[in-house]
C-alpha cells in the first residue's frame, strides 16, 4: 500500500470516530494546513476535457458542499481534482437546520443531510477567492436564503457578487433541505428566475468583456415532463448546460432506514440520477455542458456516468467513505480505462451508452 493510500485509509478509520460535522471540519482543518500527504498522480492529456469554453485537467470534479465558504478550494486542486465547486454560499450568513443534521449510511455507502444551506454569506466567501493563489478551474454555486422576500434576488445578486472570480456557475434549486426551493423547478417560476439571471449575466459581460458559463443543479425526484419543461427553459434561457443531479428524497435501495429526514447522496442515488443524467441528455442535445453527480466512488462510475452523457463529473460523499486520495485512484482508473480500450480521449466515451440509460424509466 503507497504511502498516499494508506494516509487515506488512516484518514477516514480517524474520521469515522467523529460525528460527521465535526469530521467534515478536521477534513477542512487538514486540507488549509497542508497536512494531507495526497499529491496529484501525474496528468494524463487523454483526461483533458475542454466544455463551455473551460478547459478541465480532467473530468473529476468536487461538488458543492464539502467547501461551502471557499476555505480550500486549491488545496482540491492540489490532490488531483480536475476543478472544484464551493458553496452553496447565500447573501446573508445562516446558520441552517438544527444538529444533527448529516447521518452516515455506512453499510450503504451513503449519506442522509439536512443541513439547509448553512454557510458564512457571500462576503466570507468573496474575500477568500480574492485571495486564492491557483486558478484551476473554480465553480461558484449559488442559493437563496431561507428567510429573504425574494428568492430569485438572491441568485442574481450572487451572480454579480461573483462574476469576476468564478469560472462557471451552479443555480441550485434542487436542494430538498430549504421549504419550498425545489418549487423553482417549476416551469413558470424557473422561467422568470433564468431569464433574470440571463439578463444579469449580459450586464456582466458587457462590463467585464467576459462570458461565465452558468449551469443548472436539477433534483432526481423529477418526472418525464418536468425534465422536458427545465430543459426546455435552459435551452430557450441560452445556459450553458445542467448538473444532475442533487440528493434524493427517495429512500430506494437502502439497508436500513434510519428514518432521518433530508436528502439521501451516495451509492444508492446511482442509477436514478444516472438515469435523469442520461435523459437530460438526450433532450439537451450534444452540445451543452452535463456534469454527472451521484454514487460516483470508483473509475467504474465514474466512466458509467460519461458514456451516458456527463461532459465532467463531481463527488463528494464517495470521498467521505474513500479519502482524499479518491480523485487520482479515479483518474488512474480512467486513464486504465483508455489502455484498455484503445481509446484515445476520454471524451471519445461520452454518450457510448446514453441510449441504453435513457431507455430506463425514472424510479418511482
Amino acid at each position: 500500500m503507497n504511502p498516499a493510500t494508506l494516509w487515506s485509509c488512516a484518514g477516514r478509520w480517524l474520521s469515522f470516530r467523529f460525528e460527521p460535522e465535526t469530521a467534515h471540519r478536521m477534513a477542512i482543518a487538514g486540507l488549509k494546513s497542508g497536512m494531507l500527504p495526497v499529491r496529484a498522480a501525474a496528468q494524463d492529456a487523454r483526461l483533458s476535457v475542454t466544455t463551455s469554453g473551460l478547459t478541465f485537467s480532467n473530468p473529476v470534479g468536487v461538488a458543492a458542499g464539502f467547501d461551502k465558504n471557499a476555505e480550500v478550494p486549491d488545496a482540491m486542486i492540489g490532490i488531483g481534482f480536475g476543478f472544484t465547486e464551493i458553496g452553496t454560499t447565500t447573501p446573508k450568513p445562516q446558520r441552517g437546520n438544527p444538529r444533527p443534521r448529516i447521518f452516515r449510511l455506512a453499510a450503504d455507502h451513503a449519506v442522509i443531510n439536512r443541513l439547509g444551506f448553512n454557510n458564512e454569506g457571500h462576503d466570507a466567501a468573496f474575500d477568500r477567492l480574492v485571495a486564492r493563489r491557483s486558478r484551476g478551474v473554480l465553480g461558484v454555486n449559488i442559493g437563496a436564503n431561507k428567510d429573504t422576500e425574494d428568492r430569485i434576488a438572491d441568485y442574481v445578486t450572487g451572480l454579480h457578487r461573483f462574476y469576476t472570480l468564478a469560472d462557471y456557475f451552479t443555480v441550485n434549486i434542487s436542494s430538498p433541505n430549504t421549504p419550498g426551493l425545489r418549487d423553482l423547478q417549476g416551469r413558470e417560476q424557473l422561467a422568470n428566475l433564468l431569464a433574470r439571471l440571463a439578463e444579469a449575466r449580459a450586464q456582466e459581460q458587457e462590463t467585464h468583456k467576459r462570458i461565465v458559463p452558468v449551469f443548472l443543479k436539477i433534483a432526481p425526484d423529477i418526472t418525464e415532463e418536468g425534465l422536458d419543461d427545465i430543459v426546455a427553459e435552459v435551452t430557450d434561457k441560452g445556459l450553458d448546460g445542467m448538473i444532475v443531479s442533487n440528493t434524493t428524497l427517495s429512500r430506494a435501495g437502502i439497508v436500513s432506514d434510519p428514518g432521518e429526514a433530508g436528502g439521501l447522496s451516495g451509492r444508492p442515488i446511482f442509477e436514478r440520477s444516472t438515469i435523469v443524467l442520461a435523459k437530460t441528455r438526450e433532450r439537451l442535445g450534444p452540445l451543452k455542458t452535463l456534469i454527472g453527480v451521484g454514487g460516483v466512488d470508483s473509475g467504474e462510475t465514474a466512466l458509467a456516468k460519461i458514456e451516458a452523457g456527463a461532459d465532467l463529473i463531481q463527488l463528494y460523499t464517495g470521498m467521505i467513505y474513500k479519502g482524499p486520495g479518491i480523485a487520482n485512484d479515479i483518474t488512474r482508473e480512467l486513464s486504465a480505462a483508455l489502455d484498455k480500450s484503445g481509446t484515445a480521449a476520454i471524451t471519445n466515451l461520452r454518450d457510448a451508452k446514453m441510449k441504453d440509460w435513457a431507455q430506463k424509466p425514472i424510479p418511482a
